[in-house]
C-alpha cells in the first residue's frame, strides 16, 4: 500500500517505519522533527510539516494517493499534560481532527491509530479488556479517547475502516542497534533506568512503595517496541483482507513491578545505580496489564519478545549506542 505515517521519524514510529518498509509497502512520513529524527526515518520519504497546518495536511495528500494511513503524531507525557492540558488537547484531538479532514477529503480507506490504556482511567480490575468503560483520569488519556471517538464516527458516516491499537508500557530497541528510544526527557521506566546505567542520569525515584503488590511497587504490562510494531503491519493485512473496524489491546496480559524491571536493569548492566523512594503519585494505580486475547485471534499476533530481560537488554544495548551517537554530534 501507498502509506502516510504521522510521527514516523518518534520512537514508536520509525519502528514501523521499518517494518512497513520490510513488508513492501511505499511509504511517505510526515513529520514535524519536535521530538522525532531525520535519521530514524529508515524507509521511505520524509516529509517536514506540522499537523497543526492544515494546508500543510492537504499539500501532502494531494501530493500522494494514499491507502492507509499511520497515526502516532502525539504528545505523550501524562503529568505535562495535567500541568498543560490545552496542549494536549490542541496537538492530540485538534490535530487528529485535521488529519481526519484529509483521510475524509480525499477518501483514505484504512486507518490505523496509535491509541493507549490511559483511556481506561483507573478501572478496578488488573487485567483490562477492550469492553471496559472508558474513564481517563488525565487530559493524556482524555486527548487520545476523544481522538478514538472521531475516528470511530468518521468511520461510521463513511467507507473508513479502522484499528485503535491501545498500548501498554512500550519499551526495548531494535535488536540490531538500528532504532530506539531517543525522546528527550523520557518518563518511561526502562528508559530511565537506563539513563542513570550510562550516567545520563545521577539516580532515578520509585514513586509508591506501599501498593498491594507482591512489593509494594505499581505492576506494569512491558511490551517490546517490535512487538508492538508488527501489530501494526498486520493490522494493515487485517483490513485490506476485508477485516471489519476494531479496537486492540496491545500488551502481554502479564506484568512486572518497579523494582522487578530496576532490578534487572542492574543485574544486566552490572551497575548499581542509586534508586531513591518517593510518595505515590496520583492516578497511579497498583496493576495494569492487557488482556490480550482479541488481538491474538483478530490478527494472529504472537509476540517474538515476550521477555523482560530481552526487552531491557535491546533497551541497554540501544542506550550505550545513543550516548555515543549524542556524544559524537557535540564534537562537531
Amino acid at each position: 500500500m501507498k502509506v502516510l505515517v504521522t510521527g514516523g521519524a518518534g520512537y514508536i514510529g520509525s519502528h514501523v517505519v521499518r517494518q512497513l518498509a520490510e513488508a513492501g509497502h511505499d511509504i511517505v512520513v510526515f513529520d514535524n522533527l519536535s521530538t522525532g529524527y531525520r535519521w530514524a526515518v529508515t524507509a521511505g520519504e520524509l516529509v517536514v510539516g506540522d499537523l497543526a497546518n492544515e494546508a500543510e495536511i492537504d499539500q501532502v495528500f494531494s501530493n500522494h494517493r494514499f491507502e492507509a494511513v499511520l497515526h502516532f503524531a502525539a504528545n505523550i507525557v501524562v503529568p505535562e499534560s495535567v500541568a498543560n492540558p490545552l496542549k494536549y488537547y490542541s496537538n492530540n484531538t485538534r490535530n487528529t481532527l485535521n488529519l481526519l479532514k484529509a483521510v475524509d477529503k480525499y477518501t483514505v480507506p484504512y486507518m490505523v491509530f496509535s491509541s493507549t490504556a490511559a483511556v481506561y482511567g483507573m478501572p478496578e480490575q488488573t487485567v483490562l479488556a477492550e469492553d471496559l468503560p472508558l474513564d481517563p483520569i488525565n487530559p493524556y488519556g482524555a486527548s487520545k479517547m476523544m481522538s478514538e471517538r472521531m475516528i470511530m464516527d468518521l468511520a461510521a458516516a463513511s467507507d473508513l475502516n479502522y484499528v485503535v491499537l491501545r498500548y501498554f508500557n512500550v519499551a526495548g530497541a531494535n535488536p540490531d542497534g538500528l532504532l530506539g528510544q531517543a525522546t528527550p526527557e523520557a518518563t518511561h521506566l526502562i528508559k530511565v533506568a537506563c539513563e542513570c546505567v550510562t550516567g545520563q542520569r545521577d539516580g532515578m525515584s520509585v514513586f509508591g512503595t506501599d501498593y498491594d503488590t507482591s512489593d509494594g511497587t505499581c505492576v506494569r504490562d512491558y511490551i517490546h517496541v517490535e512487538d508492538l510494531a508488527s501489530a501494526h503491519v498486520m493490522a494493515l493485512d487485517y483490513m485490506a483482507g476485508g477485516g471489519e473496524s476494531k479496537v486492540m489491546n496491545c500488551g502481554y496480559g502479564r506484568g512486572f513491578t518497579v523494582r522487578e524491571v530496576i532490578d534487572v536493569v542492574r543485574k544486566q548492566s552490572g551497575v548499581d545505580f542509586p534508586v531513591t523512594e518517593a510518595g505515590r503519585r496520583a492516578g497511579d494505580p497498583a496493576a495494569l496489564m492487557a488482556d490480550n486475547t482479541l488481538i491474538k485471534k483478530t490478527l494472529g499476533w504472537q509476540p517474538a519478545y515476550d521477555n523482560l530481560e530481552t526487552i531491557v537488554g535491546t533497551a541497554l544495548a540501544w542506550e550505550a549506542i545513543w550516548q555515543k551517537k549524542k556524544d559524537a554530534a557535540g564534537q562537531q
